[in-house]
């Protein structure tokens, strides 16, 4: 029987007694709460808020017990965030020093028939980290933070795209467990293609006898007994005429109820029968005998307070899904998911990768014991979700090892080799034998390999970002791209509302604080480069540099995907942001869509048209082949037609097909006046023989219609002209306002038609007007 202890909780430490808790949450939300703090997200506000991270805090509670009938009760909790003393009625019942476990201590003894008191005493996560470092000796890390020596999410420290709010606090659910005889202390089902074999620990309250033990899945059972004395036992249930749990676009994602018995204990998951490979050297995910090409996003905790919250969940995943992607890479600098996001991931077929939360810092050794007691109580947790495809190491760590000149500073220091390389694959090796394990990401499969060799394993490409036009992408050949993408600014009604500067300009005091990249603004700029004009006002700002940014992560996608199948996978940096901000995301800090989604959505299609260096590479993604005719024609900027082929094309599953451009059409009369089309079907792609600053455009002219339906309106545009990259942007008029689609580039008599999702009562005049409407050759107000 399980009792939650979720009420009546308050909050002290050295200046505030008293205060009304949350449990889960946090400090930071329980005095945002209380209006004893600011909004940590506002202006630069975070910068006045760094003295909770180190204060020492401490939880309260008061509930009412009586004895149940059970030999046992044990208070359970799912998270503490971090190092925490927990009192029970003035008796301590136990430490903890890890975020990322779970912790059960045994409070039968101590409980007493009425009022009993719960404390759960935080120290400060700085005084704790400082002193650890003081203790194993300084490491390099990318940021004068001592994260590496605590376990806890490591950008709670702040990060290049997150602010420095370091939490404290009972961060998932708490509760008692009262159990009697034998409870399942742990259930690892270990899935193959015609069933399932189950090892289960099981702890005694007090009796030593023999434990029954039985195990079911669709209709089929079997059961065994752990005799007396021992601990565990493995039961093997094959399942007849078994129905596979597929990846979203491979097939069904079929999922069985498998339950486990031991005496009064009862454990029951979903659980998908499949199998999982990686082929280390093109580190291609091969799942039930079948390669699959990732199309996927890297995701980060979705706020700086983690909140279990299964409706933004379901909004996120679906914003995944809906722009196409196949795979969520759990990064190594947050933490391991609630049990939520992998049953959702199970539910969509969304594959997940899961980092082991260490990243881009030297992490001591002495971590070893604290480490392999935190991965198996997480590799135990989400073994049963078929969606979990692969278990890695690290993120950046032997990168950093071998090209960050970590060895000159570290000496006679650990920096993590024997976490990546022999803790953390033993727990994988002894408990989920059947997933996939590789060390860390980039990483080309061995440890004496260069992890920047791109011939083999994974790996980042940041040079873009860091120095490079996105030009240079077509430049790469690798096998599985983990990590790449460019920065654009959050929607503006997001950075609105975060920042009070007035005017907004890019380099406002608020703008530059939602900026956390060294140099992010420069870059910004500098990445416009002869691709667009350079901006003038800070609505150009704007517009342009989100609009770079979808074009610069979707050259990048349409290279790799032109390699099929010698590249299998892009992970694109990154789907979500945990606050609002300027970054790498495609979903911004408050939920809304950047025009980079809507571009990836055309690009992480199944089927794609991409222009590559003097051809026309159909990529084909689907189960099915692509049969049709390839029409391409060289035309003007007044839409005239030059020069036009059509070709029968037929593209087989899974695979690509690069078509010569015909001379006729690969070299232009003049390259200021002409660009390129090409269809089939309803796939489209153009290419502009310059970029567009050299583009002897037209000024923009159209044609516009506003018509209210049920739930917004519908905003028609006509181009009388070519209108490169149409946007619409109706969060300017209405904060909640969504449009369906958006970078649409119109030939003259096109027409297209967008469907704005508003509650407000918007004039069509400013629907179709400056700066809601836009396009690269819009007439400038």
């Amino acid at each position: 029987m399980y009792r939650a202890l979720h009420d009546n909780w308050t909050l002290s430490g050295p200046d505030h007694a008293g205060v009304p808790a949350t449990v889960p949450g946090c400090v930071h939300t329980d005095l945002l709460r209380a209006g004893l703090i600011d909004d940590p997200y506002l202006d630069d506000n975070e910068n006045r808020l760094g003295w909770i991270g180190r204060t020492d805090w401490t939880y309260t509670t008061t509930f009412r017990w009586a004895p149940d009938g059970h030999d046992r009760v044990d208070l359970v909790f799912d998270g503490l965030d971090t190092v925490a003393e927990v009192e029970l009625n003035g008796t301590v019942l136990g430490r903890t020093a890890n975020m990322h476990r779970r912790y059960r201590f045994d409070a039968t003894a101590l409980l007493h028939e009425g009022d009993n008191v719960l404390r759960v005493a935080f120290t400060a996560p700085y005084a704790y980290a400082e002193a650890e470092e003081a203790r194993l000796g300084a490491r390099p890390g990318p940021y004068d933070e001592p994260y590496q020596f605590i376990r806890k999410m490591a950008c709670n420290f702040g990060w290049d795209w997150g602010p420095t709010l370091v939490t404290s606090g009972i961060w998932r659910p708490a509760g008692l467990h009262s159990w009697s005889g034998a409870r399942l202390a742990a259930v690892r089902p270990q899935v193959r293609a015609d069933g399932v074999d189950v090892t289960v620990e099981i702890e005694r309250a007090s009796s030593t006898e023999a434990v029954a033990v039985t195990a079911t899945i669709g209709g089929t059972g079997v059961e065994t007994k752990v005799a007396a004395g021992a601990t565990t036992a493995t039961l093997s249930l094959d399942v007849a005429d078994a129905r596979l749990w597929w990846p979203l676009g491979y097939g069904e994602q079929h999922r069985s109820e498998l339950t486990v018995t031991a005496a009064d204990d009862t454990w029951s998951r979903m659980v998908g029968l499949r199998t999982v490979t990686i082929d280390p050297d093109a580190f291609r995910i091969v799942v039930n005998g079948t390669p699959v090409f990732v199309r996927g996003f890297n995701w980060i905790p979705d706020d700086c307070f983690p909140a279990d919250d299964a409706a933004t969940l379901e909004t996120r995943f679906g914003q995944a899904v809906g722009a196409g992607a196949n795979l969520l890479r759990v990064w190594g600098g947050g933490v391991y998911e609630s049990d939520a996001f992998y049953d959702l991931a199970d539910r969509l077929g969304l594959l997940v990768w899961q980092d082991f939360p260490f990243a881009c810092a030297a992490y001591p050794d002495d971590l070893a014991a604290e480490v392999e007691a935190e991965a198996r109580d997480n590799v135990e947790r989400l073994m049963p979700h078929p969606s979990l495809v692969l278990w890695c190491g690290n993120n950046e760590n032997i990168e950093g090892y071998q090209h960050w000149d970590w060895q000159s500073s570290l000496g006679d220091l650990t920096w993590g080799a024997a976490l990546y390389h022999s803790v953390l694959p033993g727990v994988v090796a002894a408990l989920d034998p059947g997933r996939p394990y590789w060390p860390g990401s980039p990483y080309s499969g061995a440890p004496d390999r260069d992890v920047k060799d791109p011939s083999t394993g994974t790996v980042h490409i940041w040079t873009v970002w860091g120095s490079d036009d996105y030009t240079r992408y077509a430049d790469y050949t690798p096998r599985f791209v983990a990590e790449f993408g460019f920065q654009g600014p959050p929607v503006y009604a997001t950075l609105r509302a975060a920042v009070s500067d007035d005017p907004l300009t890019p380099d406002s005091p608020g703008v530059l604080h939602h900026q956390k990249a060294v140099g992010g603004n420069e870059k910004l700029l500098r990445g416009l480069g002869a691709h667009l004009p350079a901006p003038s006002t800070f609505d150009d700002w704007h517009y342009l540099t989100q609009l770079n940014q979808a074009r610069a992560v979707s050259f990048g996608v349409q290279r790799f995907r032109s390699l099929m199948p010698y590249c299998m996978g892009t992970v694109i940096w990154q789907l979500n942001d945990c606050w609002p901000v300027t970054s790498w995301s495609a979903v911004d800090g408050s939920g809304r869509r950047k025009p980079l989604w809507y571009e990836l959505r055309r690009v992480y299609a199944p089927r794609l048209l991409t222009f590559q260096d003097a051809a026309l590479t159909l990529v084909n993604d689907d189960a099915s082949p692509w049969t049709g005719t390839l029409e391409l024609s060289r035309r003007s900027v007044t839409g005239a037609v030059l020069a036009a082929s059509s070709v029968p094309v037929t593209v087989p599953p899974r695979s690509v097909l690069a078509v010569p451009l015909p001379p006729a059409l690969s070299a232009a009369g003049d390259p200021r006046r002409e660009l390129i089309v090409a269809t089939a079907g309803p796939v489209r792609a153009i290419r502009f023989f310059e970029e567009d600053p050299a583009v002897d455009y037209p000024v923009a002219a159209y044609q516009g219609a506003v018509t209210a339906v049920p739930g917004g309106y519908e905003v028609t545009v006509t181009a009388t002209t070519v209108l490169r990259e149409l946007a619409l942007f109706p969060d300017r008029l209405d904060p909640a306002a969504e449009v369906d689609d958006m970078l649409v580039t119109l030939l003259p008599g096109e027409s297209a038609t967008f469907t704005v999702t508003t509650a407000a009562s918007l004039r069509a005049a400013d629907l179709l007007s400056h700066p809601v409407l836009r396009c690269v050759n819009e007439a400038r107000p």
